[in-house]
């Protein structure tokens, strides 16, 4: 298709970054002022039903579920089109094989919104729990959550080199506000890989010791990481550092380049910071 022909794909893709980013914004946010009054930081499920429960909650969940929805088929759109550009060879094909299964995740906690409004929401580790449950009682089961748990280390360590090598800063478009942002965006993607990665350890264990209550999502993270020492300053820095990965979300609604979309003449952050120095 010629270039102006994928300039629908746009809005998709604004709105897409908006649903994210509203929902680590609520994830975060809910977790710090859990912490400050002597709680617990919460996980998706738990800030999504304190969302739920809190004045306009069911408005903003909406606006999360529509966003989150968006993000799916912008994943879909951009893995079919290759709007990225990553091309067909082997890196290419795992890139945009990585989009559909990020979609899917969104489109997952899209439903999860969604079910809150209409009074059958459950969430937090219970509903991960079940999943892996019944994906360990089929056969090769437990090949299948290890397989998943590795891809999910994979795109844990991905998101940090990201985050150290600035391969962000490629597909943003450089100006003065995503310069003076950009330490925010780098501690957003790092904090986004630590958790990622954390999630795909736990698959692994539930596959090897074939026990479900062994994977979580986000409630059991901050679970794990403040059982260790200093447990609760790690909560708070990575509470902090998912402000920062919601921040990413905005800044990608506003300043993300798409390159087969985009004009070529655009400067990026990578090269105005490139000349910068």
């Amino acid at each position: 298709m010629p270039q102006s022909d994928l300039s629908w794909t746009l809005p998709i893709m604004r709105a897409g970054y908006a649903g994210r980013g509203l929902t680590y914004l609520a994830i975060a946010g809910f977790s710090l002022w859990a912490i400050s009054r002597g709680g617990d930081a919460k996980g998706t499920g738990s800030a999504l039903q304190s969302l739920e429960s809190s004045g306009g909650g069911y408005a903003v969940l909406a606006l999360i579920a529509l966003g989150l929805s968006a993000y799916f088929v912008w994943r879909l759109v951009d893995a079919y089109w290759d709007l990225e550009a990553y091309g067909t060879g082997a890196k290419g094909i795992i890139a945009r094989a990585g989009m559909v299964v990020t979609g899917l995740i969104h489109a997952a906690l899209a439903i999860a919104a969604l079910s809150l409004i209409f009074g059958s929401g459950s969430g937090g580790n219970s509903a991960v729990i079940t999943y892996v449950g019944k994906a360990l009682s089929v056969p090769f089961g437990r090949w299948l959550i290890g397989i998943a748990g590795v891809c999910t280390i994979g795109a844990g360590i991905y998101y940090g080199y990201k985050g150290l090598a600035g391969k962000y800063r490629e597909h943003l478009r450089g100006n003065s506000f995503t310069m003076n942002w950009n330490w925010v965006l780098k501690a957003g993607l790092l904090a986004q890989g630590v958790i990622v990665g954390l999630i795909g350890f736990f698959l692994i264990r539930a596959a090897i010791l074939g026990q479900p209550e062994e994977a979580g999502g986000l409630d059991k993270v901050f679970d794990f990481l403040e059982s260790q020492a200093f447990g609760k300053v790690i909560v708070v820095a990575i509470c902090l550092g998912l402000l920062g990965f919601a921040v990413f979300c905005f800044v990608n609604v506003r300043y993300r380049i798409v390159p087969r979309v985009a004009d070529d003449g655009i400067e990026t952050l990578a090269a105005r910071i490139a000349a910068a120095i």
